[in-house]
């Protein structure tokens, strides 16, 4: 058995795909897109409006631990929006619906498992 990819424990071989510990037969994949899902800007916004109403309301009644706490809950909103990644996800359809296949921050890497999966079904295509 050939494998045709096998990278960041992504493989696939003349007959499947397996990725993320789930294994895709190529007969049984209708089609492949790729989604991408961008960053969640409600959670940094919520954490750093309540720790900017945290600081000024421990500035208003002179409160040490308000204060403080206000500010730290600002930087935490502040490190949680640089800390996220922007997920580009292989998504599969199959008979069963459709699945994700594979999720990662790097979009080359995503683009070219796509490209080697659509080959490999065309190929098993032309050997039927």
């Amino acid at each position: 058995m050939e494998n045709a990819f096998n990278e960041r424990g992504v493989t696939i071989t003349r007959n499947g795909l397996s990725a993320a510990g789930q294994v895709f037969a190529l007969r049984d994949i209708r089609s492949t897109r790729i989604m991408t899902v961008q960053k969640n800007k409600a959670l940094p916004l919520t954490l750093s409006l309540i720790g900017l109403a945290g600081t000024v309301a421990g500035g208003i009644f002179r409160s040490g631990a308000g204060l403080t706490l206000g500010v730290m809950m600002i930087v935490v909103g502040v490190l949680t929006w640089y800390t996220q990644d922007i997920a580009h996800r292989l998504i599969v359809d199959t008979p069963a619906g459709e699945r994700e296949a594979l999720s990662s921050p790097d979009l080359e890497f995503v683009q070219r498992v796509n490209q080697v999966l659509q080959q490999a079904i065309e190929n098993l295509a032309a050997r039927i």
